[in-house]
């Protein structure tokens, strides 16, 4: 399940029709983020370097606008801010040091259809923190976990390594979900691109040790991979997710949260085309599972006023 950090207010409530601008927008932004794992995966280049330097370009991209337009306002953060900044980075670059390599382990549409469960681990933060989760929300958890069961046994029965990429996917979701919730604080407080630039930052920063740890290369790859790797910054991380925190300010937060969900059939659209990955027809119903549980999930949390934690705002 983002790159630009979810902001504060929550927009209209309820599925009403957004302006037609919004859903082209919308479109637009679910194009970018589908095309986000069928492009990793196709990247010549180590899991954790595409990461690190997704953050590191992420980071000076951001940081080019914020150094022109808002040098004043990372100057005023105070130190609140800056260690909530932080923590958001460090778990935001612990997600993609786990959902990226899960993409080579496992099948696109697995991996995404996992990650996605980003809003369930927020409601169990969000409970957690002494917040009260209504009985819909437990339903769809229920629903949505029951997908993940049937899906890890059917990769199971294809190939057990697939069971290391699941739950790489997994562990990113539950590290994602921590990310929206601090970064969510942040936003409290601290304007999105000025957030962004601190905490890509630090994202980079927490992959690199990953990076030599494990022995991979940082360099050395030919073009394409480079423009692969430049391709997911400005597409999923830069025009993806902010494009749809572009259209917070006037569409509901649940019609977001439900137009991301559309990333995982779309991404195993484009691998089946583009890199003729064609996932078990098994496991089709165990990823509608899934994406029915998620959905009740967001549309329960729209319900009631409560933590934005809830709703998706993934940051693949």
């Amino acid at each position: 399940m983002g790159e630009q950090p979810q902001q504060p207010a929550r927009g209209p409530s309820g599925l009403t029709r957004p302006p037609n601008v919004d859903l082209a927008r919308l479109g637009v932004a679910v194009v970018f983020i589908s095309l986000s794992g069928p492009m990793i995966a196709a990247t010549a280049a180590p899991a954790l370097a595409i990461a690190f330097w997704r953050c590191l370009l992420g980071s000076g991209l951001t940081g080019m606008w914020v150094g022109l337009r808002q040098r004043a306002q990372v100057a005023r953060l105070t130190r609140r801010e800056l260690r909530l900044t932080a923590l958001a980075g460090l778990f935001l670059g612990l997600h993609f040091a786990t959902w990226i390599p899960s993409l080579t382990m496992t099948t696109i549409a697995a991996s995404t259809a996992l990650v996605a469960t980003q809003p369930i681990w927020a409601a169990f933060i969000a409970r957690a923190t002494g917040v009260r989760i209504e009985r819909r929300v437990w339903v769809g958890i229920t629903i949505a976990f029951s997908g993940v069961i049937v899906l890890t046994g059917v990769d199971l029965t294809v190939d057990p390594q697939h069971l290391v990429g699941d739950a790489l996917a997994l562990v990113g979701a539950m590290f994602s979900a921590a990310y929206v919730s601090v970064a969510e604080r942040v936003r409290q407080t601290v304007d999105t691109s000025t957030m962004t630039f601190v905490l890509y930052a630090v994202s980079a920063v927490t992959i690199l040790p990953l990076v030599f740890v494990f022995g991979e290369a940082l360099v050395g790859f030919d073009a394409q991979a480079w423009l692969l790797i430049l391709a997911v910054t400005l597409g999923a991380q830069l025009l993806g997710h902010s494009m749809m925190n572009k259209v917070l300010s006037s569409t509901s937060a649940t019609v977001v949260s439900l137009a991301i969900l559309f990333e995982m059939p779309g991404a195993t659209i484009v691998a089946a085309i583009w890199l003729g990955q064609v996932p078990p027809l098994a496991l089709l119903p165990a990823a509608a599972l899934i994406l029915i549980g998620l959905a009740i999930v967001i549309r329960s949390a729209d319900r009631r006023a409560g933590p934005a934690t809830i709703t998706e705002t993934s940051p693949i």
